[in-house]
């Protein structure tokens, strides 16, 4: 049977719901609230280390989101990336099958609304309500910078901050994606978030460790290079090919070479890529991104591919009133 009209009638409408009912809702609020918590925190000490340690450095905004200082070890970068993937999975591990569960998916279906709109609204709402956090969060964070430390950022430094700020919505995007997929799998809102809980916890925490032991029984390490206290080669690159299967590794290598210029390569460093090089000088920004753009371009191929996933599992379901 033909469909009649566009396959994409009614999205907007769905976006907008979706968008209505995120910003509206208790979970949301909570979720942002500890957030912006602990970047106020994070940020306060951060700006207190610097006027301690950094003299001159044309870089100190940058410098906001990967300083820490005691009583925290941790940078304010380091809960974004921790923190991110649990909003984005609170908001999407219920999209789909609390809908099943309420009885009201045949009724959205009946209306002149296809699935495709219906799901792509539900990930787009999902996704803007992420974005509009963030960078609320972002100008916040740029905000107290400039309150704190009184030195203007220059124009690079906003090019890198508004990159990383792309990217970072990019990474909450792999995990809705990833939440939406469990909650059309499983009809149980209960199991979708233990299901997108359980597999974000094991490739940021478990995977890296497992990578590393892997790599070692494909390639194993040379005892030449042991006996120098070196990696050997192949080992290492196979290790980090492994290791960036996870968002997660991806997302903090790009941020590595977004917020810290010096940055000149995300793998092993050969002395060829030193010749000629000044050590210590950072690159400009344009070279930044061009080091970061193939982690950039998987992490927005793991986002399709899991929503793609997601879609074809939804087109195939059978809906019942």
């Amino acid at each position: 049977m033909q469909r009649e009209g566009s396959a994409f009638s009614g999205l907007g409408v769905v976006m907008l719901k979706e968008l209505s009912d995120h910003l509206t809702s208790i979970r949301f609020f909570v979720l942002e609230l500890l957030v912006v918590v602990i970047a106020l925190v994070t940020v306060y000490l951060a700006t207190a280390q610097i006027k301690e340690t950094v003299a001159e450095d044309p870089f100190l905004l940058l410098k906001l989101f990967t300083t820490a200082r005691d009583p925290s070890p941790f940078s304010f970068l380091f809960f974004l990336s921790f923190l991110v993937p649990l909003i984005a999975i609170g908001m999407g591990f219920d999209s789909v099958n609390s809908e099943h569960n309420q009885r009201t998916l045949s009724r959205i279906l009946s209306q002149p609304i296809y699935r495709d709109a219906l799901l792509f609204g539900k990930f787009l709402g999902g996704l803007a309500t992420l974005a509009i956090g963030l960078v609320v969060l972002w100008l916040l964070v740029i905000g107290l910078g400039l309150l704190f430390i009184g030195i203007p950022p220059g124009g690079e430094e906003i090019a890198r901050i508004f990159v990383f700020l792309l990217v970072t919505i990019v990474y909450a995007g792999v995990w809705l994606a990833l939440a939406l997929l469990f909650s059309i799998l499983f009809r149980s809102a209960a199991t979708a978030a233990l299901a997108s809980l359980g597999l974000w916890l094991f490739l940021y925490v478990i995977w890296p460790m497992l990578a590393g032991q892997i790599a070692q029984i494909i390639a194993p390490p040379d005892p030449r290079y042991l006996a120098l206290g070196l990696q050997t080669p192949g080992t290492a690159v196979l290790e980090q090919i492994l290791s960036r299967l996870s968002p997660s590794t991806l997302f903090g290598e790009i941020v590595v070479a977004l917020l810290d210029p010096t940055t000149r390569a995300l793998g092993p460093i050969y002395l060829s890529q030193l010749q000629g090089a000044v050590l210590g000088a950072p690159l400009p920004f344009g070279e930044s991104v061009l080091i970061a753009w193939p982690q950039m371009v998987g992490m927005i191929a793991t986002a399709i591919v899991l929503f793609v996933i997601g879609y074809v599992i939804f087109q195939r379901q059978e809906i019942r009133a």
